[in-house]
Parts: structure tokens; C-alpha cells; sequence
């Protein structure tokens, strides 16, 4: 393809890897070619094929085991909103260390039903809705759509910038209003890909996407968010939990 071909030799083999990983002819575990492989293989120095599994790992695809080699590394657990707000209250940012946000979307506009219908609103109220794409190393990680009621931009007008959240939408609220997420919902199901979203997915309008929905209620009973996050191609939703 002419973007790859574009790219400098070691990117463009690492781009060659990465697709088989995606694909799952290489799967966690599986070694990754060696130096000498690469260099027999694509025809490239030492230096180039040398440079090809520091990219993998850099990206999260890879990591090297001694004795063992470089191999296929395990996927990172998915980020998702409850994610955040628990690494937010342990101090952090909120985000992975290789993880960005960019803010496509940031403006009041009329309630749609269902979330009128949560918030206890009447349809057409304002509300805030913020549009944010997720990304790391393996490209997106996921599109996220939030709605919070209208009257949290007159406490924090931040809400209403095409910027990040310096404490990002849980901190912001309770700093400013002293409204605190205690409860949550998650919903996870497959949904068409809005047409709006699928450049960004990179995939087809209308074909399935996997979503996680969140609902955030504070200590008095309200909702301060409902958001829908459509996850990038290949992202996975794992859990994990102590049964004893």
C-alpha cells in the first residue's frame, strides 16, 4: 500500500507484524522474527531489523523475554470509564502511560430522549455532551460520547472547552459542586458503528461495534453522566476477580 511503502524500512516491517498480530496469526506467546530472519526475509541491515522489534515493544505488540526472545505480548487490559475514575482516585491522571486524549466535541445541545429520561430532564433540555477519542501506542483505543446535565457547565465552564479535563469529568464535578460518583452501570453489547465514527474506528458505517455504556449516579441519587464508548478494532473488555 502506498502509506506503508512510505514509511522508513523498519516501520514498514513492524507494520507487516503488527497486522499478522491483528489478524491472530501471531497470538500472545508466538515469537516475534528474529534479527537474523528479518534480515534475510526483507532483505535489510542489522541496524534496520534491529530497530523493528524496539518499535513492537514501544507499541505495546511485543515485550522480550531472556533465554526466550522477543515475543507476542499479552493485550493490556482495556481502559474504560469506571477504569479511569478508579485511577483517578488513586492519584493518577486517569489515563495509561501511553495513552492520549483528543477532544473532537465539546458544546450544550437538546437532550435526547433516553437521556433525558435519566437524567430526569425534559426532553430537549440542554445538556452537555462531550465527543473524545482515546488513543496509545496500538492506535485507538476507543470513541467516547458523554452527556452530563446542563447546569454542571454553569459550576464548571471548563465542560464546555475543546480541551481536556485537567481532572478529568469526575474531578471536575465534585471539585466544583461537591457531587460524587457512588454508583455506576456498565452495559456492554454490539451496536452499528454510527456513520460519524467509522473514519476514526476505521471501520465500515453500520458494521458491528463493540460498546461499553456507563451511567454515573452521585450520593444523592442523580445522574451527573451517561456516556457510550465504541471500542477501536481488535480491543477486547476483560475482567478479572478474586473468588476467594
Amino acid at each position: 500500500m502506498a502509506g506503508e511503502t512510505a514509511l522508513p524500512p523498519y516501520r514498514r516491517i513492524a507494520a507487516k507484524i503488527k497486522a499478522r498480530i491483528d489478524a491472530g496469526e501471531l497470538v500472545p506467546g508466538d515469537r516475534i522474527p528474529s534479527v537474523r530472519e528479518i534480515e534475510r526475509q526483507e532483505d535489510v541491515s542489522t541496524a534496520t531489523a534491529t530497530r523493528v522489534a524496539a518499535v513492537l515493544r514501544e507499541q505495546g505488540y511485543a515485550e522480550s523475554i531472556p533465554g526466550v526472545g522477543t515475543i507476542v505480548a499479552a493485550p493490556k487490559p482495556q481502559t474504560t470509564g469506571p477504569d479511569r475514575l478508579s485511577m483517578l482516585r488513586a492519584g493518577g491522571t486517569g489515563f495509561r502511560d501511553d495513552e492520549v486524549v483528543e477532544v473532537v466535541l465539546s458544546e450544550l445541545v437538546p437532550a435526547p430522549e433516553n437521556v433525558a429520561k435519566l437524567m430526569e430532564l425534559e426532553e430537549g433540555s440542554d445538556v452537555v455532551q462531550r465527543q473524545r477519542v482515546y488513543r496509545d501506542g496500538r492506535g485507538v483505543v476507543a470513541v467516547s460520547t458523554s452527556w452530563l446535565p446542563g447546569v454542571l457547565a454553569e459550576a464548571a465552564p471548563e465542560l464546555l472547552r475543546v480541551e481536556p479535563l485537567p481532572k478529568m469529568t469526575f474531578g471536575l464535578i465534585e471539585e466544583r459542586t461537591g457531587r460524587r460518583v457512588v454508583k455506576r452501570r456498565d452495559v456492554v453489547a454490539v451496536r452499528p458503528v454510527p456513520s460519524d465514527l467509522a473514519d476514526v474506528l476505521d471501520s465500515a458505517p453500520g458494521a458491528p461495534g463493540l460498546t461499553m455504556t456507563n451511567t454515573y449516579w452521585d450520593q444523592a441519587g442523580h445522574v451527573t453522566e451517561h456516556a457510550v464508548d465504541y471500542l477501536g478494532r481488535g480491543r477486547e473488555l476483560s475482567a478479572e476477580y478474586a473468588l476467594e
